[in-house]
C-alpha cells in the first residue's frame, strides 16, 4: 500500500526522492520503494528518513499492524 503520508512529508520539505535518499544513504530506487509500500525500512533506516522529513519513525511499523 503506497504511503500518501511520506510522500506528504518529503513535498512539505521540499525535497525530491534522490535528496531523501542520499541523505540517509539508500539509493533512490530503494526509497521509492520505501514510499510506493512495497518495502519496509529496517529501523535504522525508518530513524534517518524520520529525522530528515520531521516524523515519528515508528510510524512505519504502526501501519504495519494495522494492514494484519
Amino acid at each position: 500500500m503506497r504511503r500518501l503520508w511520506l510522500e506528504t512529508y518529503r513535498i512539505q520539505k521540499k525535497c525530491t526522492q534522490q535528496q531523501v535518499a542520499d541523505s540517509v544513504d539508500i539509493t533512490r530506487q530503494y526509497y521509492g520503494m520505501i514510499e510506493n509500500g512495497e518495502r519496509t525500512p529496517s529501523v535504522s533506516i525508518a530513524k534517518k528518513i524520520a529525522v530528515e522529513l520531521g516524523f515519528q519513525w515508528t510510524v512505519f511499523f504502526e501501519e504495519e499492524e494495522e494492514n494484519n
